[in-house]
């Protein structure tokens, strides 16, 4: 097994304009700019560099969403991605660190709606990723997995041998019933349930940021930017994560 720590961040270039205020997103309906078909068994499984803290964070199901943070927080984010989305990817090393450095310290709370409008009759894994991660909620892992299932991102799909891979790197998290539920995908509907929310939005592609229903860190790239994108949280009402 090979086991990283993510080093840098990656600022991405957008490249290509959703639907919702004119938003700019990554990965739009046309199709997964990293996307393949074949599986990739040397993908390298890859974990957040603030794992300990991502392992504290409380997340429950609502709904059609995974919600991560205190139930009291003052801010309420909503974060729209694919699995299989390369930018996603990008955005969860950089913006989503800051969102959920700020939902550790109970500034905000983090609405995830997880898409799969990718997976296209199962060719990037995307629905086999977003059951996964549902089920990780019920094992208490969700913050911590969702991290490593994003910077993980193979070259070709998701499989669920490889899903159980990311999984041996969250301590506590492989088991019989997370197992049962990747390898039998217990969640499909739920997945199903989940494309229906981020469908519901308006939104066109992903990654997104919603605050109050407004794209935030889009039109600019700065959600690709951990500075920038604190800063621009910041600009809303929500205080800089420390």
């Amino acid at each position: 097994m090979v086991r990283i720590r993510w080093a840098g961040r990656a600022v991405a270039a957008v490249a290509a304009a959703g639907l919702l205020g004119g938003a700019v997103v990554g990965c739009g309906a046309g199709g997964d700019p990293k996307g393949a078909a074949a599986g990739d068994a040397t993908a390298v499984v890859r974990i957040s560099p603030i794992a300990d803290q991502l392992a504290k964070l409380p997340a429950r199901v609502d709904g059609a969403k995974v919600v991560v943070g205190r139930v009291d927080a003052p801010h309420t984010a909503q974060v729209l991605v694919d699995p299989r989305c390369g930018a996603c990817g990008k955005f969860e090393e950089a913006g989503g660190e800051v969102l959920l450095r700020l939902a550790g310290e109970g500034r905000v709370k983090v609405e995830y709606l997880l898409a799969s409008f990718l997976d296209q009759g199962g060719a990037s894994g995307s629905v086999k990723a977003v059951n996964a991660l549902r089920a990780s909620v019920d094992a208490g892992k969700f913050a911590e997995y969702n991290a490593a299932v994003f910077a993980s991102q193979p070259r070709g799909r998701f499989t669920d041998e490889y899903l159980l891979r990311i999984a041996d790197e969250v301590p506590g998290l492989r088991g019989e019933a997370f197992d049962k539920a990747v390898r039998e995908q217990t969640h499909k509907g739920w997945v199903a349930e989940a494309e229906k929310g981020f469908e519901a939005t308006g939104a066109q592609g992903t990654p997104m940021v919603l605050m109050g229903g407004e794209p935030v860190g889009a039109k600019d790239g700065s959600m690709f930017d951990p500075g920038a994108f604190a800063a621009t949280l910041k600009g809303v009402g929500v205080g800089a994560a420390a």
